[in-house]
């Protein structure tokens, strides 16, 4: 039995809290719908955690999201100009409602700030502790970007722009 956008939204902030990064949390949560297991899922998407590999840049929330695209319906024909641009554009479009929804910022960093977080692009990631859940944006991010995504692929998404 599939699982409800609602259940894998849920699913995606608890993934957070059991220690996945933001990307793999949004990843592991659909990863049944593209016949992946969650281990190889995690293990895609793992690079992409704290902005991409903490430095802080795209958030792991956002880049998630892209790799469901790329699964969904990326583009795999090498010098396929329209397919290309086709699947930018559905990134773009993606990017902008994360950012609309998300302060006006997809850069883990800003996101980070406007929470109140200092930022370190070390790579030693933080410890999970309940004062570092406590002071994190990344679940209220997380559960906004695997709402996109619900959005997107269930066709209400509406692109307002």
């Amino acid at each position: 039995m599939s699982k409800s956008s609602e259940e894998r939204i849920e699913e995606a902030v608890r993934n957070f809290y059991k220690g996945y990064n933001c990307s793999q949390s949004i990843c592991t949560a659909w990863a049944d719908e593209y016949g992946l297991t969650e281990e190889q899922m995690a293990k895609l998407s793992s690079c992409f955690g704290g902005g991409i590999g903490r430095m802080r840049k795209t958030c792991g929330a956002a880049c998630g999201m892209f790799i469901l695209l790329g699964l969904k319906e990326g583009n795999s024909v090498p010098g396929d100009k329209d397919a290309k641009a086709a699947n930018y554009a559905v990134v773009q479009r993606l990017a902008r409602e994360f950012a609309k929804r998300n302060g006006g910022s997809i850069e883990c960093s800003e996101l980070l700030k406007m929470g109140g977080v200092a930022t370190t692009t070390h790579y030693q990631p933080d410890e999970r502790t309940a004062q570092y859940y406590a002071k994190r944006p990344c679940p209220h991010i997380i559960e906004e970007a695997a709402r996109i995504w619900a959005e997107y692929e269930s066709g209400n998404l509406r692109d307002d722009e």
